[in-house]
């Protein structure tokens, strides 16, 4: 007898979507055969996963042009495979995924990872928004449940469609001693305090300008910049600009386990989002939960959510605002006062055992296998 097949659709490359590799492991885990669907891209890295990755070699990379190819592209891929469950990623995803699983009668999962509609990127673009608002209301309002990253943006989308919406938050797994690493391993000097910032999305006004700006004020320290994004560019010219290079590094794009051995040797990890609009008002990002994983304290700015968890948890500082001699001064107060930080680490291990897929993964698991009852 076949397995019952789940084709997972994502528009980027793969490689560094903790959430969506997360998602996978679950399915996978449950019996399912699962095929992860995304697009291929220049520097990707290689995939080494227990179960079909398929990513589109395009001719556009973005703009218009790329998201009609890629959707076109997706949906007669969806529609001549064998499928038994559809789980759509984010709103670019979505309409290929809605129109095959209604022509084959197969079920559809939607997994909304942030408020798609009010990103940054479609602000001042009338056309380009409502389109996206356009796809949004034909699916959301034909649809029963969906799925999203926290309570906020869960009562965005209620309010607005009268849809039911399951809340699975983006933490990671425990982190294991396996995953730690020296900072002789890494590269890193052991006479020098380390602060981190990390992240697949380190764009413009998200905090990383003035975080590097910061460190103009502050001695003896190295900010580690981990991860990808379109202000990095930006951020390399002003420190050499600047004479930074000694106190601030960058490290690209890296797989979730290295990636976690650079977040366990730093002391504080940043989370600066600026609240300029919905989708980073209500935002919970991954790193924030990387951070309380790896057990060091953090230092996050005043969003809905973030604030949340840090003064719940009491794992950390809220900041109250992003000029650059002000985040200086309460990253240098916070280093400067060992045993609150060692309050903040140990408070981190404490709320770890709570804040991990392990907990999460119990809800997808419950609608899947919902899904499969419905279909017994």
């Amino acid at each position: 007898m076949k397995k019952k097949r789940v084709i997972v659709s994502v528009i980027n490359d793969l490689a560094t979507d903790q959430r969506v590799a997360r998602t996978c492991s679950v399915l996978h885990e449950l019996g399912w055969e699962v095929v992860l669907v995304g697009r291929i891209l220049p520097n990707s890295m290689p995939m080494g996963r227990p179960y079909q990755c398929i990513r589109f070699r395009l001719p556009f990379r973005k703009g218009a042009k790329f998201y009609a190819v890629y959707n076109i592209r997706l949906f007669f891929f969806l529609l001549f495979r064998r499928c038994d469950l559809f789980f759509s990623n984010d709103i670019d995803t979505l309409l290929p995924n809605f129109l095959v699983s209604r022509l084959k009668h197969k079920p559809l999962i939607f997994d909304s990872h942030e408020y798609f509609t009010e990103v940054p990127e479609i602000q001042g673009r009338p056309f380009v928004q409502n389109t996206w608002k356009r796809i949004e209301k034909f699916c959301l309002s034909r649809m029963k449940s969906m799925i999203t990253v926290n309570e906020s943006i869960a009562k965005l989308f209620r309010d607005k469609y009268g849809i039911q919406v399951k809340v699975i938050r983006n933490v990671p797994f425990k982190i294991s001693k396996l995953a730690m690493a020296s900072r002789q391993e890494l590269g890193l000097p052991e006479d020098q305090r380390i602060v981190i910032l990390q992240g697949a999305g380190i764009n413009v006004d998200r905090g990383a300008e003035e975080a590097v700006a910061a460190m103009q004020f502050i001695e003896n320290t190295i900010l580690l910049i981990v991860g990808s994004g379109d202000v990095v560019p930006q951020l390399k010219e002003y420190v050499i600009a600047n004479n930074l290079s000694e106190k601030v590094r960058f490290v690209g794009k890296q797989p979730s386990d290295q990636l976690r051995k650079y977040t366990s040797v730093a002391e504080i990890g940043l989370s600066l989002d600026k609240p300029l609009n919905i989708n980073y008002e209500y935002s919970l990002p991954n790193k924030l939960f990387d951070y309380i994983q790896a057990g060091i304290a953090v230092l996050a700015s005043d969003l809905v959510e973030v604030a949340a968890i840090v003064k719940q948890y009491q794992v950390g500082e809220v900041l109250e605002q992003h000029n650059p001699q002000f985040i200086a001064n309460r990253i240098q107060s916070m280093l400067a006062d060992r045993d609150q930080l060692g309050r903040y680490r140990a408070n981190a291990a404490i709320a770890a055992e709570m804040l991990c897929w392990e907990h999460e993964k119990v809800i997808l698991e419950n609608i899947v296998n919902e899904i499969n009852r419905n279909r017994l």
